[in-house]
């Protein structure tokens, strides 16, 4: 009779764990093994899809998987966000994050179906852009200081990429500040808005600056005002809003890759490496300051720590320009 011989509880445990980690290790470094979507959450040829567009080629080389650029505009960004917030965090889903839905959408987006900072994974920021205020320029006023006696008269429109927009809100803003009454005409995205500003169907629009800067040049449209505290090196002769007198209105808008609450460890720091050569490769910086942009670098702490400060730093911006949900 042939015994086998006892198998010691301790060295099968150990037996077993180490395969458990070598499958485990093994899935995730397989990641990924299909497309990647990156969810924009506003049209075709506003700055986010700009932005998603520009990284997509080479975040894709670095995967070794196509990245593809998927737009779901509506309700300020939100409806895109919520997909993103309840999509499996196995890293095929993610986010081209902005102020809208993550920062702004909280205070515009009543019952918003999803928190900015815990149902989020944050991985990194690309970089920061200013608003650009801007008219048409045979029915738009000349200056942002022109802008109040222009408002005045009954009926006065602006313009912006959506409801609950960082466009909308710095309207808002702007109003607030300027003590008139102009309405908010929303659009589908900053690319049709642009289309109505240029015919002269709106006098004023306001969005972020990326898209603009080739029509500003062109004479297409009239740049009042950046909304940061220096000037744009793109647009040097454009004054600031705190030059125009309007120092309440400073904003800006910042980009950066999420993805859902819970995304693996492997899968955030394979992504935040991608995207810091991504931001730091030179031909991305050079596309980047052409839109407007400042590129920048973070871990995925330091960006989720930037969100939830932002969702803090608007709160006051918001109820000062008495913007209701």
């Amino acid at each position: 009779m042939t015994r086998r011989p006892a198998t010691r509880p301790g060295l099968a445990l150990a037996a077993l764990s180490l395969a458990f980690s070598f499958f485990a290790s093994a899935a995730q470094a397989a990641w990924p093994e299909k497309p990647v979507r990156i969810i924009v959450t506003f049209a075709a040829g506003g700055a986010s899809d700009i932005v998603a567009r520009a990284i997509s080629e080479p975040l894709a080389k670095a995967l070794g998987q196509p990245v593809i650029v998927d737009n779901k505009p509506g309700a300020g960004g939100t409806i895109g966000g919520a997909e993103v917030a309840r999509a499996a965090p196995d890293g095929y889903t993610l986010m081209l994050s902005n102020s809208t839905p993550t920062s702004i959408g909280p205070y515009t987006v009543p019952k918003l179906p999803y928190d900015p900072v815990k149902q989020f994974t944050h991985v990194a920021m690309l970089g920061v852009a200013p608003v650009l205020l801007m008219a048409n320029p045979k029915t738009g006023p000349a200056t942002l200081k022109d802008l109040p006696a222009a408002a005045a008269a009954p009926g006065y429109t602006f313009g912006s990429g959506g409801p609950g927009s960082i466009g909308h809100i710095v309207g808002e803003m702007a109003k607030a500040a300027m003590k008139v009454q102009m309405t908010h005409v929303p659009y589908r995205g900053g690319a049709p808005m642009t289309t109505d500003l240029i015919s002269g169907q709106i006098p004023v629009g306001i969005d972020v600056i990326t898209a603009f800067v080739p029509m500003v040049k062109a004479g297409q449209i009239r740049a009042l005002a950046v909304t940061t505290r220096v000037r744009s090196p793109l647009l040097p002769e454009v004054p600031t809003v705190v030059e125009s007198g309007y120092p309440q209105l400073v904003a800006e808008n910042y980009f950066g890759v999420s993805g859902p609450a819970g995304l693996p460890a492997e899968v955030t720091d394979r992504l935040g490496k991608a995207l810091a050569a991504i931001t730091a490769d030179p031909a991305i910086v050079k596309r980047f300051e052409e839109l407007g942009i400042t590129t920048v670098r973070s871990s995925s702490v330091e960006f989720t720590a930037f969100v939830a400060k932002q969702v803090a730093d608007w709160a006051p911006a918001i109820k000062a320009a008495d913007i209701k949900p």
